[in-house]
């Protein structure tokens, strides 16, 4: 099709999407990417966040990730997901849920050392940001 990309999401029990789009936008570490047809090569690490999905010309499908990677191809992306959910899917309450053990695990560190403070703090932003999709859904 003229215009547009593959993209696959694929978490770790099961493919969620595999089909030609017009857009998708992906919240990579750095902040939001728009990927279109002929994107830059590249690979990028995602943040706990939203894909939005565009055909036809408007969003179609929005998708929680956890974290992962996306491999980006002027004629593809693969999305890696550590974990993905529809935001249509998403409880509030078991986002707050796991907000809350994001931030216990965080404050009860026993040893803060730089790596580990930042992957729990990565934990409670991706965990914020589901509450926060949540709250959208």
């Amino acid at each position: 099709m003229a215009g547009t990309f593959d993209l696959e999401l694929v978490s770790p029990e099961k493919l969620i999407l595999s089909r030609p789009v017009e857009m998708a936008t992906i919240p990579a570490a750095e902040g939001e990417m728009g990927v279109l047809p002929g994107h830059s090569p590249m690979i990028v690490a995602l943040r706990g966040g939203v894909i939005r999905v565009r055909e036809n010309g408007q969003e179609t499908e929005r998708l929680f990730v956890m974290g992962g990677f996306a491999e980006v191809t002027p004629t593809r992306v693969t999305v890696l997901a550590e974990e993905a959910t529809p935001v249509a899917d998403l409880s509030r309450a078991e986002a707050e849920r796991r907000l809350a053990e994001a931030e216990a695990a965080l404050n009860g560190l026993s040893e803060p050392t730089p790596a580990a403070t930042e992957a729990a703090m990565a934990r409670v932003a991706a965990a914020r940001a589901m509450v926060q999709a949540a709250g959208a859904a």
